[in-house]
């Protein structure tokens, strides 16, 4: 056997393993991700995974339902948000309230300005670890 076909054999063996170990439930991969915004009055979703939907339910106030709900509400998220102008005014994703709520089936997510006032964004990005 050739040292190319070893190689080829070493890989192939060390993807199987790693393919058994590794599925969609892993705590490393991300449950579900979103790419959206507020444009010309309306949401517009640019990519996602295991988004059902995004709601404005308020000025720079959003809630994202996943398509297949989280275990429990026991997940981590992160968000992103861009600045709506190019005068540099930042952009912030935060949970802001206690009206906020974060269930197995939505997260309620804010977008503020630095000054802490709820502002819209042309894009905000939303990942989900669980």
């Amino acid at each position: 056997m050739s040292l190319v076909q070893r190689v080829a054999d070493l890989a192939a063996r060390v993807g199987d393993v790693v393919a058994s170990k590794i599925d969609a439930t892993h705590p490393g991969l991300a449950r579900a991700w979103v790419c959206f915004g507020y444009v010309g009055n309306q949401i517009v979703v640019r990519g996602s995974h295991n988004v059902a939907s995004v709601t404005r339910t308020a000025a720079g106030r959003y809630r994202v339902t996943f398509a297949t709900p989280m275990p429990d509400a026991n997940y981590c998220w992160t968000a992103l948000a861009r600045s709506s102008v190019d005068t540099g005014q930042q952009r912030i994703a935060v949970v802001r309230a206690t009206a906020d709520a974060k269930t197995a089936h939505y997260v309620d997510i804010s977008c503020t300005t630095a000054a802490s006032s709820f502002a819209d964004s042309s894009e905000v990005n939303l990942v989900v670890y669980r």
